[in-house]
């Protein structure tokens, strides 16, 4: 596996889960690194270590060194594909820019979905996720507008993943700026409630085999801690 990031460390968990042995090279010094930070980054290299899983951080692969795998699966990220909207005129950077509505530059087209870089309301700045589930909710959003409506779209990013038995939501955004902490409540080995703050407001937060958390991380964005 080349890459630790969702889809990487996902594919490993099944591969392991199938009997298969499993080499992971990932540049960064912990898996999801840029989307946990190190403190809840650290869970998920465990994980995987404890799992028998050949996690091999801040490392590079060559083509060499992967002759022999049975399979090689690249999870290195992906990139928006822009040109129809380019060809369409359409306002475009990291995506195509859509306004809190979610109408691009020309007010007759709507773009929703992982191409859609929205001034969320509610962040106060733009943001791109890649998830079916940010574009189910926009779909919505987009048919509202599109029928006559003018609602802005502002519901929280949101994503989840199932690795071994461990499961996790995540919602929220950290921004450029970063985080000032997370507060961890829990215990990391089994079940725990994460938030990262900043400026003294709560920007993300997850939970991790604690179902019981769903709303409640969810109702914590914005607050303060």
């Amino acid at each position: 596996m080349v890459g630790a990031g969702w889809i990487g460390l996902e594919v490993a968990a099944a591969a392991r889960a199938s009997g298969c042995a499993v080499t992971v090279y990932e540049q960064a010094e912990l898996p999801l690194l840029a989307v946990l930070g190190p403190e809840i980054a650290q869970v998920f290299a465990d994980l995987h270590r404890a799992h028998g899983v050949d996690l091999r951080l801040g490392a590079s692969v060559s083509a060499d060194e992967l002759r022999g795998a049975d399979l090689v699966v690249v999870g290195i990220g992906v990139a928006p594909a822009t040109e129809l909207a380019e060809a369409a005129g359409l306002d475009v950077d990291n995506g195509v820019l859509v306004d809190a509505q979610l109408r691009t530059s020309d007010p007759n087209i709507y773009a929703i979905g992982d191409i859609a870089n929205h001034d969320h309301p509610t962040l106060g700045r733009r943001v791109r996720v890649e998830h079916w589930e940010t574009a189910i909710e926009q779909g919505k959003t987009a048919a509202h507008n599109l029928a006559g409506g003018a609602e802005a779209y502002e519901r929280m990013p949101y994503f989840f993943t199932d690795q071994y038995d461990l499961g996790m939501e995540y919602v929220g955004s950290v921004g450029p700026d970063g985080y000032d902490r997370v507060d961890i409540d829990g215990d990391l080995k089994t079940a725990f409630r994460a938030f990262w703050i900043k400026d003294g407001a709560v920007v993300a937060a997850l939970h991790v085999n604690d179902w019981d958390a769903s709303d409640a991380i969810r109702e914590s964005i914005g607050t303060t801690r």
